[in-house]
């Protein structure tokens, strides 16, 4: 038995819900081409859930069950205003998400039906939270959802107290789409590994939220964001890549593990950030993404991956930096309780077994003789 650093090319499980085929992503063997130019996130839900795309009925039901159930309880609500100032969003998700569990009655009920009814709340809640995490440290009171048919319309709404316009809505609702699931990524990777236990959904998505915290996985966007600030102006782009190259520094949003030839998500967001820095009057950031790709993938052959220009996506929404990892798990909720529910179908504690690489023949040496 020999070891693989970071289970590189290990198949550790079957799964019928997304696959990365010769660069090529998939939910339920439609390409996400097709899905990000056509497909609504709340289309995208019920397709990982449900192996399927939903007639109108289907869809307008999910739509109403998602209304119905973004409502956090208002003890949670009260534990985020205790929260530290500064504390970071990604462990104020992970915490609320955890203590969601406490204020379900249905959480220990391990039925198929009373999952899918989690999963629905979770899907719903999460971006709640982060809406409401958001207004809280600006010392403003959280916001109800509005009642729009769309995840992305009531998440901006509960964020910036506006109607939010239809360009927001259709940016933020394709990045949604593009971010719903990604094979058996770590974070999703982690969420299986737990529930294959028969512990609770909301154990597993704490589990993934943690996972997706961590900047080689989901904090990736952020890090572009810093970069792009950091440089400043456009006029700082050549010395300052320049000098990441020579020094051999990891530029963040650039390669990707499963692409080889480039992150077939990248373009979607990349036409998005374009068309939001037109909008906005400020092409400032999509200017600079441009260049700094021109440079990277000239000199290294590098492509930008998923994170490199939803930053400036996000930033043109107005959003803060530090919630777009909370963001991405918003979206990722339904790819992780759509691997949940397929765990639980056909479960088997997940259980490898490690190379062990320390010294061999030891004694017990008595305290007194150490």
């Amino acid at each position: 038995m020999s070891a693989t650093k970071g289970l590189e090319g290990i198949v550790a499980t079957t799964s019928s819900i997304s696959s990365i085929v010769d660069g090529v992503l998939t939910y339920r063997g439609i390409d996400i081409d097709d899905l990000a130019e056509n497909a609504t996130f709340e289309e995208v839900i019920y397709l990982l859930w449900f192996g399927k795309l939903p007639s109108q009925s289907e869809l307008e039901k999910l739509q109403s069950d998602l209304n119905a159930s973004s409502a956090v309880p208002a003890e949670v609500i009260d534990q985020l205003k205790l929260y530290p100032k500064g504390a970071n969003s990604m462990a104020a998700l992970r915490t609320a998400v955890s203590s969601l569990a406490l204020y379900d009655e249905e959480a220990n009920d391990m039925s198929p039906e009373a999952n899918v009814r989690k999963a629905i709340k979770l899907q719903a809640q999460v971006p709640a939270i982060v809406a409401a995490f958001s207004r809280i440290r600006q010392g403003l009171e959280p916001l109800a959802s509005k009642g729009y048919p769309s995840i992305a319309a009531n998440f901006l709404y509960q964020m910036t107290g506006k109607e939010p316009d239809k360009i927001a809505i259709e940016a933020m609702d394709k990045a949604l789409v593009l971010h719903a699931d990604h094979e058996l990524n770590a974070s999703t990777f982690a969420a299986r590994v737990t529930v294959a236990t028969l512990t609770d959904i909301y154990s597993g998505i704490t589990s993934a939220i943690g996972t997706l915290k961590g900047p080689l996985h989901g904090g990736a966007n952020e890090a572009v964001m810093a970069m792009l600030e950091e440089i400043g102006t456009f006029d700082n782009i050549v010395p300052y890549i320049n000098g990441k190259l020579e020094r051999k520094d990891k530029i963040m949003g650039f390669g990707h593990r499963v692409y080889k030839n480039g992150d077939p998500r990248a373009k979607h967001l990349q036409k998005m950030s374009q068309e939001l820095g037109k909008i906005t009057g400020n092409m400032s950031w999509y200017d600079m993404s441009i260049k700094v790709e021109e440079l990277v993938t000239g000199q290294k052959g590098l492509k930008p991956n998923v994170d490199f220009y939803s930053a400036s996506v996000y930033t043109s929404l107005e959003i803060p930096r530090d919630l777009f990892t909370p963001i991405f798990a918003i979206s990722r909720t339904s790819g992780w309780t759509a691997h949940i529910l397929e765990q639980y179908e056909n479960n088997r504690l997940i259980r490898p077994r490690a190379e062990y690489t320390g010294p061999v023949n030891q004694k017990y040496i008595p305290i007194s003789q150490r």
